[in-house]
């Protein structure tokens, strides 16, 4: 009974170890990925910090540890699709009781105190980049911005979305056409 304890409590801490190792590497790229596709602070890092518990929670079954980056991306990316759903879902509740409108008429202001990310971001050329971005299908906005924020590759994109490479780079060609057009017509 002793030893299995010691190997448990060892196991543990090579996680704890390795969870670190990945946290110091990642975290402020992942917390930049999900404000990307989210557009909120606070959402954001939750949706990281739940990414980077289910990697501690699943140390011991993940395959590699080299896959580990891959399923924060993918934990990251599908975290941030559930917030977008249930804010969605808020809207069109705050919409009913307040009695008209469609939800997309009455936003919710989710605005949050200035850190630098947001006063880099401010910068209007790249302001108006991330609204267009912003208007992308979801897939072609998580392509593009794994792409040139995180610059993944195509395989690490397919693997993070749970998609083939055609795939992704299909979304990247529509996508970019798409920003480009709209940024065209902005000029």
């Amino acid at each position: 009974m002793a030893e299995r304890n010691r190997l448990g409590e060892a196991a543990e801490s090579s996680a704890d170890a390795a969870v670190a190792e990945l946290y110091a590497a990642h975290w402020a790229g992942l917390v930049r990925l999900a404000w990307l596709l989210l557009r909120d602070d606070q959402g954001a890092e939750e949706v990281v910090q739940d990414a980077f518990i289910a990697v501690h929670r699943r140390w011991g079954s993940l395959r590699s540890a080299d896959r580990a980056a891959a399923y924060l991306r993918r934990s990251v990316v599908n975290g941030a699709r559930s917030g977008l759903r249930h804010r969605g879902v808020e809207q069109r509740y705050v919409a009913r009781q307040a009695g008209g409108g469609t939800a997309s008429a009455q936003r919710i202001d989710r605005s949050t105190e200035a850190n630098p990310e947001d006063r880099a971001i401010d910068v209007e050329a790249t302001q108006s980049m991330v609204m267009a971005l912003g208007r992308l299908p979801q897939r072609q906005r998580e392509v593009l911005t794994m792409r040139y924020y995180l610059d993944l590759s195509e395989a690490e994109i397919a693997d993070a979305l749970g998609i083939s490479a055609g795939s992704v780079k299909a979304h990247a060609h529509r996508g970019l056409a798409s920003l480009r057009d709209r940024m065209e017509a902005r000029s």
